[in-house]
């Protein structure tokens, strides 16, 4: 397959971009917003061209554990769900983390808690970037905030997860999985021929045998391990923070937003200049690492900033981590699957931030 365009959804994208990536296994359940993928997925048939394996499992438990079987054979394997199916995922994402193994995750999030809404939302902030599961782990979190960036993501979130031998999330929501628009996909990759010397590929004479597990009854020993992986989470959070700015220059407050929620506040910032508000934006590309340092250099000359999220207000605690409380940071949320308008953003901002 060769460079090319196509016009489709957020999900179709993720799915295109994993055949095209080399991808050597997906397992998954389908749930409303996401279910695309794998329906995409299944009627592409990659098993036939590039070898990929499309499996629906029985549920999202046995999907999660069907990626750590692929993942500790050192495959490059994926699965995408929606926020009730990655609350299932949890104990299984974290022994993937806790053996140290690359992986897919995506995460197409609707409204909460519970069952919900089948409507976008992004109330998954906590599970994603604090560790959902048990234990102290992490994982990397991607967020795309276009149908350009869900294909995009794919091969950065594989090539990071190889990288630290750590599970990566693609944290999107239903609002950029339903919605069309064109897409730029990169030409095929061939899946890996040759797997990582941890991989458990089966009998090799020039090596001792490769176990791979997250138990350790020994609380010493456990706790040097745990020591390690707080070292390449420092290690992640020294080298691969990602973020964009729009109008931040000259700006006097900051809307701060991820996914759907920025591309509503560009359209804000640009409502707040025509009134005289030098406004600009934040995005957060990397939910974790958080980019802190990139968003508190703002404060020599930003006097406000405005966190914009559809929820309660989750990452709105690391933007005033980010900032110390230097400056006034206020939050505006909608929930239940709404999506905020820019002209309600405008008014959250003169109303919290501005003051009269």
């Amino acid at each position: 397959m060769a460079e090319e365009y196509k016009l489709m959804k957020g999900n179709e994208a993720i799915a295109e971009a994993a055949i095209r990536a080399g991808t050597d296994g997906y397992f998954g359940y389908p749930i409303t917003p996401q279910s695309e993928v794998m329906e995409y997925l299944t009627a592409a048939k990659p098993h036939e061209t590039t070898g990929m394996i499309v499996l629906q499992a029985e549920s999202e438990v046995a999907s999660i554990n069907m990626l750590y079987g692929g993942a500790g054979a050192g495959k490059k394997v994926m699965t995408s769900s929606s926020s009730p199916g990655i609350s299932l995922m949890q104990e299984g994402i974290s022994y993937i983390a806790g053996a140290e193994l690359p992986c897919l995750i995506v995460n197409v999030q609707r409204g909460g808690p519970g069952l919900g809404t089948i409507q976008p939302g992004q109330a998954d902030y906590f599970q994603a970037t604090k560790g959902g599961g048990h234990g102290d782990y992490r994982l990397i979190v991607l967020a795309p905030a276009s149908v350009q960036e869900m294909a995009d993501f794919v091969s950065l979130s594989f090539d990071l997860a190889f990288k630290y031998r750590n599970p990566v999330m693609i944290l999107s929501d239903g609002a950029i999985g339903q919605m069309m628009e064109k897409v730029k996909f990169k030409e095929q990759v061939p899946r890996m021929t040759e797997f990582p010397d941890w991989a458990t590929t089966g009998k090799n004479p020039d090596r001792e045998r490769n176990i791979i597990t997250s138990l350790d009854l020994d609380p010493a020993r456990h706790e040097r391990f745990n020591l390690k992986l707080q070292r390449k989470y420092k290690e992640v959070q020294e080298k691969e923070v990602l973020f964009e700015e729009y109008m931040c220059d000259d700006a006097e407050y900051v809307l701060v937003a991820f996914g759907t929620s920025a591309r509503i506040c560009q359209k804000s910032v640009e409502m707040a200049r025509e009134e005289g508000i030098k406004a600009g934006l934040f995005r957060p590309i990397t939910l974790w690492p958080f980019p802190s340092k990139e968003l508190e250099s703002l404060t020599s000359h930003v006097k406000g900033m405005l966190s914009v999220e559809m929820n309660s207000g989750q990452m709105v605690e690391d933007v005033r981590l980010a900032v110390h409380d230097n400056i006034k940071v206020g939050h505006y949320g909608r929930m239940g699957g709404i999506i905020p308008a820019p002209d309600e953003i405008v008014e959250a901002l003169k109303k919290q931030i501005i003051g009269d």
